[in-house]
């Protein structure tokens, strides 16, 4: 079984992504006058991002960009750390800005998202040789924050209102309830990367294990959702 997973762990997750954004590409007319639009738009944007990341694939064994090899670009941290743990932070905050109602809500993403963004930037010059070899525990964290202040600000914004009748069929919802679960199993995890180093295969195959069931359940909810749910007043 792990053996399998090591095999196609990549392909599996690629697989739900792509589901998730060829459903929504297949929708975009049912929700192109709402908000949900540019959620589609950002799956993707991950699908081409996590396509565009393979290209350590071809670095090793005499691939087509083997000429990467012993340079820095040799991995994809950089480009994880860019399109998904800087990027996909920066569109919650623009997504969420565009579905909350509360100002006090929309002023602390606001300030907080511009926060975010400064931060991850000064880091990165800051320890520019580590941004090649590494990812960076401070700006998960961070980026982990804001993608929690996101979907509280939405719950209670739910709670507090006559959606909370009928939650069950609001794309937001799934959406914000999907990536909050995301974050939550998968911040620890940049703690306990120091392991990886170490090789350490029982913590190392724990780790592919949980990010898989992770992306798994995130990218099928996202693809039900959109099916099942329907457009709602932005």
């Amino acid at each position: 079984m792990n053996e399998f997973l090591l095999t196609n762990k990549n392909t599996i997750s690629f697989s739900v992504e792509i589901l998730a954004a060829v459903t929504g590409l297949l929708l975009l007319k049912k929700y192109e006058l709402k908000a949900a639009k540019f959620f589609i738009y950002f799956l993707v944007y991950l699908t081409i991002c996590d396509f565009v990341g393979n290209y350590v694939i071809y670095v090793k064994d005499g691939g087509i960009f083997s000429f990467l090899k012993d340079t820095v670009l040799s991995q994809n941290y950089w480009w994880s750390t860019l399109f998904w743990k800087i990027g996909a932070i920066m569109f919650f905050v623009f997504y969420y800005l565009k579905i909350l109602k509360t100002t006090i809500f929309k002023r602390i993403l606001k300030i907080s998202g511009f926060s975010f963004f400064l931060f991850s930037i000064s880091y990165i010059i800051l320890n520019w040789g580590d941004y090649f070899v590494m990812f960076f525990p401070a700006i998960s964290v961070f980026g982990a924050f804001i993608v929690f202040l996101c979907t509280v600000f939405y719950f209670i914004e739910v709670l507090k209102s006559d959606k909370i009748f009928t939650f069950y069929k609001s794309l937001n919802f799934y959406i914000s309830f999907a990536v909050f679960i995301w974050w939550l199993i998968i911040t620890p995890l940049v703690f306990y990367d120091v392991y990886m180093s170490r090789f350490d295969w029982d913590f190392i195959i724990l780790r592919w294990q949980i990010y898989l069931i992770a992306n798994i359940t995130m990218y099928l909810t996202f693809t039900f959702a959109l099916i099942w749910c329907k457009p709602e007043n932005d």
